[in-house]
């Protein structure tokens, strides 16, 4: 059965065409989601952070991927770690793409980009039944701030009052030098 993927990503790597590799790759064999048409996506955040929160909510419903592309700046922008997290709180299997070494529009790669799993995490109560969120800014983790954390059980009381990055619990790939093109599926299953 096709899987229905949500790609997150920083416009830019669009416009470098790097993110279109990957969204656009074999689209007989799965069925993507998260594709914004600019226009929806500027309309959006004329009106407020609501507005994008509701579009992005409901390009998630009915996905059970999310792949995150990561470019130079994917890790920082704000929208994406809201994708991440909503993902996360919805249950998606989350795994990162780096997509830098894919040439863009300029016939040129670049340097890998940060792991935007890196820059957020889950933190346990210290009674282990609430899951918190935090995120990294200006030099320290802070409490995540578009999206509560939520009720949780069955934690391990060694994990109680501890905080994880994401990066513990979800894959990157490089999509050329892992062959994203060959194993995207598997990645995703």
């Amino acid at each position: 059965m096709a899987k229905r993927v949500f790609f997150s990503f920083h416009y830019q790597d669009v416009i470098d065409f790097r993110a279109n590799v990957v969204r656009n790759h074999k689209t007989t064999k799965h069925e993507g989601a998260g594709y914004f048409d600019a226009s929806i996506w500027e309309d959006a955040k004329k009106e407020s952070d609501l507005a994008l929160k509701r579009l992005i909510n409901s390009e998630l419903k009915n996905t059970s991927v999310t792949a995150v592309l990561i470019g130079s700046e994917t890790y920082s922008r704000r929208w994406v770690r809201y994708e991440i997290m909503k993902s996360l709180e919805k249950g998606n299997l989350l795994l990162g793409i780096h997509i830098n070494s894919i040439a863009g529009k300029d016939k040129k790669t670049k340097k890998l980009g940060p792991n935007p799993f890196d820059y957020l995490a889950i933190e346990f109560s210290n009674d282990g039944q609430k899951l918190n969120l935090l995120e990294y800014k200006n030099g320290k983790w802070v409490k995540y701030s578009d999206l509560d954390g939520w009720s949780i059980s069955g934690i391990n009381r060694s994990d109680w009052g501890k905080a994880y990055k994401l990066s513990k619990y979800f894959k990157v790939y490089d999509w050329v030098a892992d062959d994203g093109y060959k194993n995207f599926d598997k990645w995703i299953e």
